[in-house]
């Protein structure tokens, strides 16, 4: 017994991991958001067709019976599929709501969210607004001032 608790605390040594060098036939690594969101509206959908041209090929592989590292990339191309449309996604609203901006209407999904009671609730402007005979009243009988004797 004593022999098999000293194997079990022993300490073994991992070599580093080797970063990954990609050849032209191999398939994609894992798409970075950051480096998506400076490319052109045409880049995105380059990649996203290209994309899904080998998710294609890899569920006819799986159906064939593939290897197991291939079936593993399955997961990897559809979220990377899905971080490609997100992109594309908040570009087109980054744009309509630059286009939207100082209109008069916004489309409802542009719209501040908030809560349905501070959506109704008056602008800053509407709180304001006296009607003529209160701005009347107001002018030709200012606020009383009264000093309280101690």
């Amino acid at each position: 017994m004593g022999d098999y608790a000293a194997t079990i605390t022993k300490k073994v040594s991992v070599p580093p991991a080797k970063p990954v060098q990609m050849s032209p036939g191999r398939p994609f690594p894992k798409v970075r958001t950051h480096e998506l969101h400076n490319k052109s509206k045409a880049d995105l959908f380059s990649l996203l067709d290209e994309l899904k041209a080998e998710l294609l090929q890899l569920r006819v592989q799986k159906v064939a019976g593939g290897g197991s590292s291939k079936l593993g990339r399955i997961n990897t191309v559809r979220k990377n599929i899905a971080r490609t449309l997100t992109i594309i996604n908040l570009k087109q609203r980054a744009s309509l709501r630059e286009f939207y901006k100082g209109k008069k209407y916004q489309p409802l999904d542009l719209r501040a969210k908030k809560t349905r009671a501070l959506r109704r609730k008056l602008t800053k402007h509407e709180q304001k607004k006296v009607t003529e005979r209160q701005h009347k009243k107001n002018v030709h009988f200012g606020t009383r001032r009264y000093v309280i004797k101690a």
